[in-house]
């Protein structure tokens, strides 16, 4: 049996052709479980009523848990944390050393925290030394007062020995021309933020946006025309179905000038123009050689476009730096503690649980003020944030003002975590969707028809799986949940506009409830109801996409084994993601008559010559 499944993978592989079924068929549509000739050959006893299963469980609240539950020694355990020294003997004293009560700070975002503080040692050990700040903000001076930098804008020169007076004279007089640059900061980030050469972002126009989930969806989703008329050519690369575009998505402007008022910035310096100076490192480019900086910016502009305030738990050095800027005693003890050897599996637990915003630490230590460019050379760098075209950029144009303009769709869902303050927070990229969808909406109802707001994007991933050329009349089978199924529609579309393709395109599209949570229905194409199945998890019977491919697995079956079908998979990789995959090697052991290790070898030949595409985070 293995010999002959073997030689069967051998001759699909090659030359990267898959081989038709040996008895031509015709295509199977897409059935429910009790019509499959497979159930009424092997009738199955009715399932007993099943709970509704959550997406996420809590198995680990420390440190301990996490050991306990991996098998990981010590040395392991450490490798996977923070790196500061260990997770061990949680809550345990030492031997020797003397303790005291202090008093925690009182206040509703301490509180938050959640910190297991009881005592402290009165004596710490092993704290971390203060971080190294690697950029600098200086106000700009007259030429004649300020001396030579290594470095000119955002471009590294050095300081070789033999340089004469005269280079250093010309650099003199070329930092002394560096001003603010005219851009509009409020619509797109300064120039030099740039995400990936040759890209730089561009404020695409919102044409139209709305809310494809309804009132009671668990998750919101919006969708956005944006006009890309205007796009600068780069390379000759243009949008394709499955494609993506990067977003370089600002922080929520109301949380930055928060950050500014807890750190002391003056509201007359915040956008002023400031000299900045980097010792090293991509920062505040996010594309940019490892080098010196010196360039021109405002300190708004920083916090808003090039360091992510709210998406990484804290880390020793900022902790640190805010114990040394601490005022109150109680919240220095409290804030060395936490950079402590001792103070370390509370740092670990602290670390390792729900995200900590800059603001929320800063308000549970109100005392603590450290100066903006420290607190600048201790945050992650903001990253663009990708999305996928739900549509065929190729065929979507739209008359306005007289014009042609050219648009793409994307669809957006709302990611959203735990918030001392508000009780929820959304996303850095979600969130900015959503305030600018609302926004828009609010000024359509106030009574302007074509709002004047932007989505600061850019092309990126357009050589990702889905945006590949595919042969146009090979069989395709879409699998998706949630938001993942967007960039299907692109597929679709193109498909049905094919009189070729007709009858070779199927869609699985996992949801939670059609009535709230269906994105795009009755916007696929004429032949919609034909090609697509909806399986919903939360009414009904309450099904998982997953099951629903083992369900059709005479169509999956037929796709993967036709010349140019090709079986895509997009959306979460936990659950969705990992359920679709067992599904399909559950499909090729019971149509293939395959050992399970011979259906994943099936399914990874399968993705190396690009019949399987799966695109999941």
């Amino acid at each position: 049996m293995a010999a002959r499944i073997d030689q069967i993978l051998v001759d699909t592989a090659r030359d990267c052709t898959p081989c038709a079924p040996g008895t031509p068929s015709i295509a199977p549509s897409l059935t429910y479980s009790e019509d499959s000739e497979d159930q009424d050959e092997l009738p199955q006893p009715p399932e007993p009523h099943r709970r509704r299963r959550a997406s996420t469980r809590l198995i680990s609240q420390s440190a301990a848990d996490v050991q306990r539950i991996t098998g990981e020694s010590t040395t392991e355990l450490i490798n996977r944390c923070c790196g500061g020294g260990c997770c061990m003997k949680l809550g345990k004293k030492k031997e020797g050393l003397e303790y005291e009560r202090v008093p925690l700070p009182d206040n509703d975002a301490f509180r938050s925290l959640c910190l297991k503080i009881e005592e402290i040692p009165t004596m710490l050990s092993n704290v971390a030394d203060m971080p190294p700040q690697t950029a600098f903000l200086k106000p700009i001076r007259r030429t004649s007062e300020r001396l030579p930098s290594p470095t000119d804008s955002a471009i590294s020169v050095g300081s070789e020995s033999g340089k004469s007076n005269n280079s250093a004279s010309a650099l003199v007089k070329d930092l002394g021309k560096l001003t603010l640059e005219d851009l509009d900061t409020t619509i797109q980030p300064p120039s030099f933020v740039q995400p990936h050469p040759p890209y730089n972002v561009f404020p695409a126009r919102i044409h139209n946006t709305r809310e494809l989930t309804r009132p009671g969806a668990e998750k919101r989703t919006y969708h956005f025309d944006l006009d890309i008329t205007g796009y600068p050519e780069e390379n000759g690369l243009d949008f394709k179905v499955g494609g993506a575009i990067g977003v370089s998505a600002p922080n929520d402007t109301e949380m930055v000038e928060e950050i500014l008022d807890l750190l002391g910035v003056p509201r007359f310096l915040r956008d002023k123009p400031v000299l900045l100076q980097t010792m090293s490192g991509r920062w505040p480019t996010v594309w940019g050689e490892d080098q010196g900086r010196e360039l021109v910016t405002t300190r708004r502009d920083l916090l808003t476009w090039c360091s992510d305030i709210q998406s990484y738990p804290p880390t020793k050095g900022l902790l640190r730096a805010m114990a040394e800027y601490a005022n109150d005693p109680n919240e220095k003890k409290v804030l060395l503690y936490l950079c402590a050897g001792e103070g370390q599996g509370v740092f670990c637990d602290f670390r390792t649980g729900p995200h900590v915003s800059l603001a929320q630490l800063l308000h549970a230590f109100p005392s603590s003020k450290p100066p903006l460019d420290l607190v600048l050379s201790l945050l992650q760098p903001l990253m663009p944030r990708f999305y996928s075209l739900s549509s065929d950029p190729h065929e979507n144009f739209e008359v306005r003002d007289g014009k042609q303009h050219r648009l793409i769709e994307i669809a957006v869902t709302v990611h959203e975590t735990s918030d001392w303050k508000k009780g929820a927070r959304t996303g850095v990229g979600s969130g900015f969707f959503e305030r600018q969808s609302r926004r828009y909406t609010e000024l359509q109802r106030a009574g302007q028809p074509a709002p004047q707001m932007y989505i600061p994007m850019f092309k990126g991933l357009m050589a990702n799986p889905l945006a590949k050329q595919f042969v146009s009349d090979g069989p395709m089978l879409l699998i998706g949940a949630g938001v993942g199924i967007a960039p299907f529609r692109g597929f679709v579309q193109r498909r049905l506009k094919n009189a070729n393709c007709a009858n070779k395109v199927w869609v699985l599209q996992g949801i939670r409830d059609s009535l709230v949570d269906e994105i795009y229905s009755g916007e696929w194409g004429v032949h919609e109801q034909d090609v697509k199945r909806i399986v919903e998890s939360r009414r009904g019977e309450g099904r998982y996409v997953q099951e629903e491919v083992a369900n059709q697995a005479d169509l999956v079956w037929y796709v993967i084994n036709s010349v140019d079908g090709r079986v895509f998979v997009c959306g979460s990789s936990k659950g969705m993601g990992e359920g679709v995959e067992e599904a399909l090697v559950e499909v090729a052991m019971k149509k293939g008559n395959l050992e399970r290790e011979e259906a994943q070898r099936f399914w990874d030949l399968k993705k190396e010559v690009g019949q399987y595409i799966a695109e999941t985070w």
